[in-house]
């Protein structure tokens, strides 16, 4: 038999942003939930790509800007989450967009 790289069902890594909007601003008062396999003491933080720590929950509210990610046991890095702290930035709703969809922009000034 075979096993296939990415099997059907297979547990990733996500790094959910609430309020739902991206590229997240720090002014918004960003919570980062890291949602994996393995237990929730066992969550890494990474920050601007450097290991930022483990943490004793799966989620915090941001105080600083820049580029995030996580890691959990058994299903790896997730994708990256900018929070800016800019004064104009153009937000999309956070989550899966294809060709056609109708999507609702902000404007953050």
């Amino acid at each position: 038999g075979w096993c296939p790289l990415s099997p059907a069902g297979a547990q990733t890594t996500q790094l959910l942003v609430e309020p739902p909007w991206r590229p997240a601003v720090l002014e918004d008062r960003v919570t980062l939930t890291c949602q994996g396999s393995g237990t929730t003491g066992a969550t890494t933080w990474y920050k601007d790509g450097q290991h930022w720590g483990q943490k004793r929950h799966d989620h915090f509210t941001v105080t600083e800007s820049g580029t995030y990610m996580c890691d959990r046991p058994g299903s790896g890095l997730s994708p990256t989450v900018r929070v800016l702290n800019d004064q104009l930035v153009l937000q999309v709703p956070a989550q899966t967009l294809l060709e056609g969809d109708m999507v609702t922009l902000r404007c953050r000034v």
